[in-house]
């Protein structure tokens, strides 16, 4: 091996195989069943778009139509990881089992670590700062570990991404 190749290069293996794997786990990597964060069928104005590194500008979630005060939902079972305030933006996070779920910009009364069941109500959506240009919306992000998933995929509507088979090691 040449001093200039990295060493771990020999360990992988180079195929023209792929893998299609959903955006999201089947659903019993998390409990479900799951639902919409507003009233159904909540139009969707800016799809998920992740970028291919995660230091580059994307969508990492997508925005729903939702109107200042509407009601958000948690869309499963779990309980309350982070409500707060990011970058001046009030945010709540969900936890559900390896799945993590986020919504902004809602305010809500809970805490970390209350529990929350399958369409109960976590906050509203607030008048301020408005996440989409022109009208009000509800950001709806998920992440399994530190890797940004469509959220639509919990409800059967995500894409699908087709990703190089590598060997685990």
């Amino acid at each position: 091996m040449s001093p200039s190749r990295p060493r771990y290069l020999p360990r992988l293996l180079v195929t023209a195989s792929i893998l299609l794997l959903p955006l999201v786990p089947d659903r019993t990597a998390a409990e479900g069943p799951w639902e919409w964060p507003v009233e159904p069928p909540a139009p969707v104005l800016r799809p998920f778009d992740p970028p291919e590194e995660r230091w580059l500008p994307g969508h990492r979630g997508v925005d729903l139509a939702a109107e200042a005060g509407a009601p958000v939902h948690a869309p499963g079972p779990g309980h309350v990881h982070y409500v707060g305030e990011i970058a001046g933006t009030p945010l709540v996070s969900l936890k559900h089992g390896p799945l993590r779920t986020t919504y902004l910009p809602v305010e809500s009364p809970l805490g970390r670590g209350d529990p929350v069941g399958a369409g109960e109500v976590i906050g509203t959506v607030a008048a301020e700062p408005v996440h989409c240009p022109g009208r009000p919306c509800l950001h709806w992000g998920l992440l399994r570990g530190r890797t940004y998933l469509d959220p639509l995929g919990l409800l059967g509507l995500g894409k699908v991404r087709l990703l190089p088979l590598v060997p685990h090691s």
